[in-house]
């Protein structure tokens, strides 16, 4: 019976252009993850960051617009938000061409709310950036 070595037992993810698997990933969280075989992180990746979003969503947190005006660390913060945002891939720009808009009043739940925004969209860069370790063979 012949031995078994590392390099004879490889993962069973198909191979695919990394590329393919950044912008997957980016616009529908998890399918990055989907198109490389890995069902079960793919679901634990779109259920965290959907789950994020809606919390986000429905605490009506305001998303991140450019500051005209402010200082340097106030447009930081406003630019890092928006990135943050946009991460979200289709969440976020299916609830901005459906019109969804923070609440006219004050309160501290909006606040809140645009971190949950956010966050969603940080812990889907994770997701690309794990996706794309995977598609290229840095990681298992």
């Amino acid at each position: 019976m012949p031995a078994t070595t590392s390099a004879a037992v490889e993962t069973a993810a198909p191979i695919r252009p990394p590329l393919l698997v950044i912008l997957a990933a980016w616009l529908l969280p998890g399918s990055g993850h989907f198109l490389l075989g890995r069902r079960g992180r793919a679901a634990i990746i779109f259920c965290a960051v959907a789950l994020a979003f809606a919390i986000g969503v429905g605490m009506r947190g305001p998303f991140f617009a450019p500051a005209p005006n402010g200082d340097i660390l106030s447009k930081l913060i406003q630019y890092g938000g928006i990135a943050g945002d946009v991460a979200n891939g289709l969440f976020y720009f299916i609830a901005s061409f459906a019109g969804y808009g923070p609440p006219d009043g004050p309160g501290h739940a909006a606040d809140y709310g645009s971190k949950f925004i956010v966050c969603a969209g940080l812990l889907n860069i994770l997701g690309i950036v794990d996706a794309y370790e995977i598609a290229t063979r840095k990681k298992d």
